[in-house]
């Protein structure tokens, strides 16, 4: 019933009844319209573990799936969201997998923000739930929709193949930065596969040794390197491995502001987030996204979204 994570905005909620919050979103969905802020109220407000639970209480007692029924009275944005967090957070991520690589272009954004943030486990997970859920390997499905390097460092991460200990050698720290400088800075062109070795594969303690010795044999900050050595999509993905390594919360927060600022909104990316994060880290990503842009993800989003999607994004976001 807990909540995935500690640092969520969204947590159990007490006195939980799942035939009762059944019955709620069945008297909801009844008649001519549909009662959009008792959806809100009981599905913003539970836990995934809990919503499964009310996911079966309305099968036995109404006899129909509750996704399905959701999905016919809702429409947009709003309907996304809700969607969203009636899945497990595998289940979650691998659509939102399937979503970006099917039809005519690929949003590479989506497989960088979930295969360069999650876990061994996670990943391992997603692959499963891949597979059952679709008939084919992630992998497969990678390959056939991305080329080269970009698609090499992808593969590299779905492997899972991550050092997740807290070893740091010291040896091979200097070593570390002293072989993606010379295949990057120090070099004409670059030879990428050093980065993937070193990025794709040491563990998290390691890494931010590697960055601080790197910074001292080239004076420039890694990040910096990778955007002046790649472009597009590699650069991408290298430049999310590295802000993931250095501070999970910040990196998601980046990724939101920029799906909010300037014209429009990606609303792909916001849901995304939002959706995903609520109840891992959603109290450290608001914490970072003040401390980086002096202004709350709360103001963000309500400047941005309107009606339902946003009132339960600001649900999802938790208070100012």
């Amino acid at each position: 019933m807990a909540a995935i994570g500690k640092r969520g905005t969204v947590t159990e909620a007490a006195g939980f009844n799942a035939d009762a919050d059944a019955q709620k979103l069945k008297d909801a969905m009844k008649g001519a319209g549909t009662n959009e802020a008792v959806i809100i109220d009981v599905i913003a407000h539970r836990t995934i573990a809990q919503r499964q639970q009310i996911k079966e209480a309305y099968k036995r007692t109404v006899g129909k799936d509750l996704a399905h029924d959701l999905s016919s009275e809702l429409s947009g944005n709003f309907r996304s969201v809700v969607l969203g967090l009636l899945m497990l957070a595998p289940v979650y991520d691998a659509h939102e997998l399937k979503n970006a690589i099917k039809g005519a272009g690929t949003e590479e954004a989506c497989l960088i923000d979930i295969l360069a943030s999650r876990s061994n486990n996670e990943i391992k997970v997603i692959n499963t739930v891949y597979k059952t859920e679709f008939g084919k390997s992630l992998e497969d499905d990678i390959c056939g929709d991305t080329s080269g390097m970009f698609k090499r460092v992808l593969v590299s991460l779905l492997t899972a193949g991550r050092d997740e200990s807290d070893t740091v050698n010291e040896a091979q720290a200097v070593q570390d930065a002293k072989e993606i400088y010379e295949a990057g800075e120090a070099r004409w062109g670059t030879d990428e596969v050093k980065f993937l070795t070193v990025l794709c594969v040491r563990n998290q303690k390691h890494l931010l040794r590697v960055f601080e010795e790197y910074q001292k044999i080239s004076g420039k900050d890694i990040e910096e390197s990778i955007k002046r050595e790649m472009s597009g999509c590699l650069e991408d993905v290298f430049l999310a491995i590295v802000k993931c390594i250095r501070n999970k919360p910040a990196f998601f927060a980046e990724r939101l502001y920029k799906s909010m600022k300037g014209l429009g909104t990606t609303d792909s990316v916001l849901i995304r987030i939002m959706v995903a994060r609520a109840e891992i880290d959603m109290l450290d990503i608001k914490a970072q996204f003040l401390k980086m842009y002096g202004k709350t993800l709360h103001s963000f989003i309500k400047g941005d979204t309107s009606g339902d999607y946003r009132k339960i994004l600001l649900v999802l976001c938790g208070g100012e």
